[in-house]
């Protein structure tokens, strides 16, 4: 068999010759740049926005760092706890709590109670705002401004650190804010701060033997106002507003009540009532009342009393207590007298002047004992 150059050869399948690549077309391909250079562009965009991601990580971080764990954002958030009135939260920030022997340490009294420290006892705080934060060692002093009811004002607070929660610090207030104001109150065992009513003997160390005027001392939140006064049946004030604006203050307070004008109309009353009474006995000098009438002669009948002209009686302070300042008054006697001398009866209408004034005890229950006295004028 002849094999000619077209003969198949078995289990080989012929392929198509490829065709020939046209010498401008070969210069063309082996002439093109590589593509090096734009993959170094794209890269470079990529470090830069990677670089731009990063910047802002980092500022987010310290935003979120002054925002939510600074030394500043930590006396915000405690100031914003009393601003809520949540002083049951504010009392677990740390350091705040005070026991007796840091009150001792600051020189406050170490039998302040902390009645006031709830949120009955609270007054509104607004426009907070942290004015600067500077450190000193391991110490950071905190200035905030705020608005205390209607009242302006700045407070510094000395926080340090409380270790970490997880990465994330943590702090405390190296100096407890809570404050003491020491309250004396004249005229009443009873008063109110910021409407919350308060008696001496439930916050005093002495108890139900509180005397009238010890002074009470009471553990209150800094910054805070704290307004106090009296209004009771029997006494009252217009009171006095204490701000407490500084870490462990002392602050004393003394404050007069006076006699409510009900209180006034009930003594008046009552010293009416006694010198009608008085008025009864047919003597010329009544047992235990502020006037009478002296004569030398006998009476030939007993003597009659009447009240031409009451006192009008005012009540002053009295140290815990109360008085009646002498006030004068008329009584009228009317009665016969018998001459030792001759026998001769003659008849006596005459006024008799005298004073009136008096000592009122305020009683455990509220109520009120009053005691009269005087004398006849000249």
């Amino acid at each position: 068999m002849s094999q000619g150059a077209n003969s198949a050869v078995p289990g080989v399948v012929p392929t198509a010759p490829e065709p020939a690549v046209p010498a401008e077309a070969a210069a063309s391909v082996q002439a093109t740049p590589p593509r090096r250079p734009r993959l170094g562009l794209q890269l470079t965009a990529i470090w830069v926005i990677v670089g731009l991601l990063l910047a802002g990580l980092a500022v987010a971080g310290v935003a979120l760092y002054r925002a939510l764990y600074s030394p500043a954002a930590f006396v915000e958030r405690y100031v914003g706890m009393l601003a809520d009135g949540r002083a049951a939260d504010a009392l677990l920030v740390p350091g705040v709590a005070i026991d007796t022997a840091q009150l001792e340490d600051a020189g406050l009294p170490t039998s302040a109670s902390d009645a006031l420290l709830r949120h009955d006892a609270l007054a509104p705080i607004s426009d907070i705002e942290i004015v600067s934060e500077t450190s000193e060692g391991e110490i950071t002093e905190v200035v905030v401004s705020y608005s205390a009811g209607s009242f302006p004002a700045k407070s510094t607070f000395a926080v340090e650190s409380n270790g970490f929660i997880g990465v994330l610090p943590s702090w405390r207030f190296a100096k407890s804010p809570l404050a003491v104001i020491d309250l004396t109150v004249r005229g009443s065992m009873r008063f109110e701060v910021n409407g919350f009513e308060l008696d001496k003997r439930q916050v005093s160390p002495d108890g139900v033997e509180a005397a009238p005027l010890d002074a009470v001392p009471l553990l209150v939140f800094s910054p805070g106002l704290y307004g106090v006064a009296v209004d009771t049946s029997i006494s009252e004030t217009p009171g006095v507003n204490v701000l407490a604006d500084a870490p462990q203050a002392y602050v004393p307070v003394d404050l007069q009540a006076e006699p409510t004008d009900e209180f006034v109309g009930v003594v008046q009353r009552k010293v009416e009532e006694f010198l009608t009474n008085c008025t009864t006995e047919q003597v010329l000098l009544p047992t235990g009342c502020p006037f009478g009438y002296y004569v030398q002669n006998r009476i030939d009948e007993p003597p009659t009393w009447t009240i031409t002209r009451q006192p009008a009686v005012q009540v002053a302070p009295d140290g815990a207590d109360w008085k009646i300042p002498p006030t004068d008054a008329v009584a009228h006697i009317e009665v016969d007298i018998r001459s030792l001398f001759d026998g001769k009866v003659s008849h006596v209408s005459e006024d008799v002047p005298f004073t009136v004034e008096g000592v009122i005890k305020v009683l455990q229950d509220g109520t009120a004992s009053i005691s009269v006295g005087g004398e006849t004028s000249p």
